[in-house]
């Protein structure tokens, strides 16, 4: 039991630090540094990083493109056998839309204090009356993705 849990947590590990190379091509874009990845069946699907500036679009988060991508790749809405491994904790907008596509599991890195839905400010999935409650774990190489954003915004502050 022990070494399956250390094999999950090896295939957390690996697969964040794959969307904190998404989320560096973000902060190159001089975006917020956010990147996610989905994976379906130990392969991945689709990759996206945040491109709010570039595209003009409050709706282009990192989670969204890449659920966006994988919906296509897959030619369905439904991604219940995924799993999204997203550096920071989904606002209330991803986390809906993760929602909305069922996927099966959310790992994430970092919390978002300020706009995080699954446990910072609103927990959108403790909720009874909703009709998909995927597995969620938090903290998967919490302080690399903490400081990727935090690094951002502090040299955003000193310009």
């Amino acid at each position: 039991m022990c070494d399956g849990l250390f094999i999950v947590m090896n295939l957390d590990e690996k697969y964040m630090r794959i969307a904190l190379k998404e989320a560096q091509k973000a902060a190159i874009l001089d975006e917020v540094p956010v990147g996610a990845i989905i994976v379906k069946d130990d392969k991945i699907v689709a990759r996206g990083h945040n491109l709010r500036e570039k595209s003009n679009d409050p709706t282009s988060h990192a989670e969204v493109n890449a659920i966006r991508k994988a919906c296509k790749k897959l030619n369905s809405w439904r991604l219940e056998d995924a799993t999204i491994y997203v550096t920071i904790e989904p606002c209330s907008m991803c986390a809906g839309t993760l929602l909305q596509c069922r996927i099966g599991r959310i790992v994430y890195g970092a919390d978002d204090p300020k706009g995080g839905a699954i446990h910072s400010s609103l927990e959108l999935f403790s909720s009874k009356n909703i009709n998909h409650h995927p597995e969620i774990v938090g903290g998967v190489l919490k302080e690399e993705c903490s400081s990727l954003i935090s690094n951002y915004f502090k040299s955003k502050r000193t310009k």
